[in-house]
């Protein structure tokens, strides 16, 4: 047995060997260390962020051979998937361990489960007391409409809506539609929705110094009424009647929202609750970050459609920001200055991140200004509006 040409194999079979003709995958190891230091060091929404990284490093470690492989991209978004649908019992046989974990999130079980653990760690009490709250939660979705029109100039008319609910800054919300409108956009898609909600503190302040004066900044808000515990129970309730049965396409996501705060606010499911809100929570991140990251092989992920991708889903994220701020000066004037605009700026869907810049925004223009309870309210209402404009999407395009 000639020892050295055993050597000689064993290199060869490696994936160092592997690497140096696969210049994409080393781009995306890079990247996905990048995106490790961002999470860990940097504290960039660490919770999703360091599991889709890690998704990202596995996904484009190059392996010896395709029965090594981790992840088959083709088996989802390759022709025969698009003829014929996904051949599960194939994945569940031969599949890697990311193919596998991926189920989770093509079938679109991994963003409901995460909104029920979101339900019961929201409360609406904020927004039921003041129900303008859900027009300011509305007008926060305007970059989903508006980038979606833009994205339609480049991008197919499923693509393009996949691409606008970046706007939303609901990162479940922007999986459970792409993976079915646009699965081969699902990394680029997920990656910038994450991206933006994590940078929500170097995003939006700028937008809000720039649409709004420093008087108006300064506003005190009123004290908000005490919600009763029956109207908090009531809520989900009447929400998912009423939302399920004029729009059916968007029952998955706010069922399971309204489910889980339900859980929560009926007080004889505390242990149900507690369950969504840390062990089902936790677990259902692990398994949807890693299998997101593992969609970005470098192949695929490194185009001039991801980068525009990236730009569009910025401005997208940007004139939700923004109309979120113009109704609340609208809302502002209209009340003779009792509404504070930058409480707009919390419409968008990324809680309570959102919610809590603007009220760092206003005690850096007023010391005593304290709107955190102000701000819930338009971004749990952006919770919803982010949802329903997912529906609506999902009616017309599904």
């Amino acid at each position: 047995m000639d020892i050295g040409q055993i050597f000689v194999d064993l290199a060869k079979g490696s994936g160092f060997a592997q690497l140096g003709m696969q210049w994409q995958n080393a781009v995306m190891i890079v990247l996905a260390c990048f995106f490790l230091y961002l999470g860990i060091k940097k504290k960039f929404e660490p919770l999703l962020l360091v599991g889709i990284a890690f998704g990202i490093l596995l996904t484009n470690l190059p392996q010896a051979s395709d029965a090594d492989l981790l992840y088959h991209p083709e088996w989802w978004i390759g022709q025969a998937a698009i003829d014929n649908g996904v051949d599960y019992l194939n994945v569940l046989q031969h599949g890697g361990l990311l193919d596998i974990l991926y189920i989770g999130v093509k079938t679109g079980v991994y963003p409901c489960l995460i909104f029920i653990g979101v339900g019961a760690m929201t409360d609406f009490g904020p927004m039921i007391a003041n129900p303008k709250s859900l027009l300011l939660g509305a007008a926060a979705q305007l970059g989903i409409f508006t980038a979606f029109i833009l994205a339609s100039l480049f991008f197919t008319p499923s693509q393009a809506a996949s691409i606008g609910i970046i706007g939303g800054a609901d990162g479940p919300t922007a999986i459970w539609l792409t993976k079915s409108l646009a699965p081969e956009l699902l990394a680029a898609i997920a990656i910038a929705a994450y991206s933006y909600m994590a940078l929500i503190p170097i995003i939006q302040p700028p937008i809000m110094r720039l649409l709004t004066t420093k008087k108006e900044r300064e506003i005190k808000m009123e004290q908000l009424r005490e919600v009763s515990k029956s109207e908090k129970i009531v809520f989900p309730i009447m929400v998912t009647i009423f939302c399920c049965l004029l729009l059916p396409s968007v029952a998955p996501l706010l069922g399971c929202l309204m489910f889980g705060n339900l859980l929560k606010e009926c007080g004889v499911t505390e242990r149900l609750s507690d369950t969504a809100q840390n062990a089902l929570m936790n677990i259902v991140t692990l398994f949807l970050g890693i299998s997101v990251g593992a969609t970005a092989q470098g192949a695929r992920f490194l185009s001039a459609d991801t980068l525009l991708i990236i730009a569009l889903g910025l401005i997208a994220f940007s004139l939700s920001t923004a109309g979120g701020l113009l109704i609340g000066k609208l809302m502002c004037w209209l009340t003779k200055g009792k509404i504070n605009p930058l409480i707009g700026a919390a419409g968008v869907s990324a809680v309570p991140m959102a919610a809590r810049v603007a009220h760092s925004e206003g005690l850096k223009a007023n010391p005593s200004n304290y709107l955190l309870m102000h701000a819930m309210g338009p971004n749990v209402a952006g919770v919803i509006g982010s949802a329903v404009a997912a529906g609506i999407l999902m009616a017309v395009f599904g």
